[in-house]
């Protein structure tokens, strides 16, 4: 006669995918509206989308993955949303900060939405803009980190380092794998000695935790981020998969790391902090010589993305998008193309690409927020030209999509369908007009342009006025939610 078992416990895992970062070190590829972690590196996915991908398969006998919670913001929300759909991965929800607050408070936002309804599931936190090339060891220590954490504990996951990183802040463990110390980013002495001495890890950014426990940390070490962030989620509204936090009230939300917050202040106290090495090929991508280092090589360790030609040059990082980029006789730099701009550094100081950025953001120019193709949840627009008084757009509506019904206190527009078939209201008529032909939309005037056909629609778009910005937009009608 067998001896019945009892079967192994479930364990409930909440995926949450930080997804708010800006990326300043990867312009002129990443920019704010089109951050790094939606940017396609390698393969065809982007850094988001790994990152959901990886998380999904966690699962195991014991161990169940609900779909994923999303931190995200509110000019992100549709880039998240379409590279989910194409993933075809529903999101439990999408929670968008109304300002960036540092990483703690988004956590306290995902905690919160984890625990409605009396649930209190592991949660598996994670950004959005690192890359792994050996994903079943990734897998296998997120699932000891799981099991670790359905005990109680609040587990980091640890990167074994493989070289003296400067740009990294460790963490010390001890032999029974708790963690002893936090170690911000050291110099390149200490670096070497932390790689010789063998007890200090990256720290990755990724930790795995109860919601409750979170929240118990929270009110411990930092209650006035927990009460804030509660008073926003109180106040929260929602639209369909998007949950808003009252913005009012997460304005004063202080803004604070999860580390600074919490993990640091872990070690000695009441807390059960542990340690789980991850050696599964993690880079954060942070700067470009990351992206060089996981990239593919030819003999010479050159890397090339697009339409790239190398002549005699050595370990050198080539990314062109828009057209031919050629090199001759470099070595370690840097050289990144886009439509718009061009960006060129020693591949040694490629951090320092922050510094462009923050200077084009001083000098009020638009490079360093959106590129000259901007995708927008009906489709893209891509301004091919511009000069005083007049710009060239060209527009991609998707089948089924539309714009808002809107007008422009400063411009008129000229619309010439170049394929596919609009559907256009232009005041008080409706029209629909198919490849070559055209209409006029004064200044003033209430419109729409439409796509009411099963293939994408294109046109041209001749803008002329005294002002051409995006903010000359007054909607009053929009299928997005949107309001400006």
């Amino acid at each position: 006669m067998s001896t019945p078992t009892t079967p192994p416990t479930t364990l409930s895992v909440l995926p949450v995918i930080m997804a708010g970062g800006s990326g300043t070190r990867l312009w002129p590829l990443s920019r704010a509206g089109f951050p790094k972690q939606f940017l396609v590196l390698s393969g065809n996915q982007s850094l988001f989308q790994q990152a959901v991908q990886r998380v999904a398969s966690l699962g195991a006998a014991d161990i169940a993955v609900q779909a994923p919670l999303i931190i995200g913001n509110e000019e992100h929300r549709f880039l998240v949303l379409d590279q989910l759909r194409d993933q075809h991965v529903e999101p439990a929800a999408v929670v968008l900060e109304p300002q960036g607050r540092n990483t703690a408070p988004a956590m306290t936002l995902a905690a919160l939405a984890a625990v409605e309804n009396g649930q209190d599931p592991i949660l598996v936190v994670t950004p959005s803009d690192q890359t792994v090339t050996r994903p079943a060891a990734f897998t296998a220590a997120l699932q000891r980190a799981v099991r670790a954490a359905a005990d109680g504990a609040i587990v980091i996951l640890g990167i074994t380092p493989d070289r003296p990183e400067t740009g990294y802040g460790y963490i010390r463990s001890t032999p029974d794998a708790k963690v002893a110390q936090f170690v911000e980013k050291p110099d390149l002495a200490t670096a070497e000695h932390y790689l010789r001495e063998g007890q200090y890890l990256w720290n990755s950014g990724m930790f795995v935790l109860k919601a409750s426990v979170w929240l118990a940390a929270l009110d411990h070490f930092r209650p006035d981020i927990a009460a804030a962030t509660r008073a926003s989620w109180a106040a929260r509204g929602s639209d369909a998969k998007f949950i808003r936090p009252g913005k009012a009230e997460f304005a004063a939300v202080p803004s604070e790391s999860v580390d600074y917050a919490v993990m640091e202040r872990c070690p000695g106290s009441a807390f059960d902090i542990r340690m789980v090495a991850l050696d599964a090929g993690w880079n954060d991508l942070g700067a470009w010589d990351a992206v060089w280092q996981v990239a593919d090589k030819d003999a010479r360790g050159n890397a090339s993305v697009g339409d790239v030609l190398l002549q005699d040059s050595d370990n050198t990082l080539v990314h062109a998008t828009s057209r031919l980029v050629s090199v001759v006789g470099l070595s370690d730099v840097v050289v990144v193309e886009t439509a718009d701009a061009v960006m060129v550094s020693d591949r040694a100081r490629s951090q320092d690409v922050k510094k462009i950025v923050g200077e084009l953001g001083a000098r009020g120019r638009g490079e360093h927020t959106l590129h000259r193709k901007v995708h927008r949840p009906w489709g893209w627009y891509d301004s091919i030209d511009s000069g005083a008084r007049f710009q060239v757009k060209r527009i991609l509506v998707n089948p089924g999509a539309s714009l808002s019904l809107q007008m422009h206190h400063h411009r008129a527009e000229h619309w010439i369908v170049v394929c596919g078939t609009a559907e256009i209201t232009n005041g008080d008529k409706v029209m629909i007009l198919s490849e070559n032909q055209s209409t006029y939309i004064p200044l003033g005037q209430t419109h729409r342009l439409a796509n009411p056909g099963k293939v994408p629609l294109e046109i041209i778009e001749v803008q002329s006025g005294s002002y051409l910005g995006e903010d000359d937009i007054v909607r009053f009608e929009d299928t997005y939610g949107r309001t400006k």
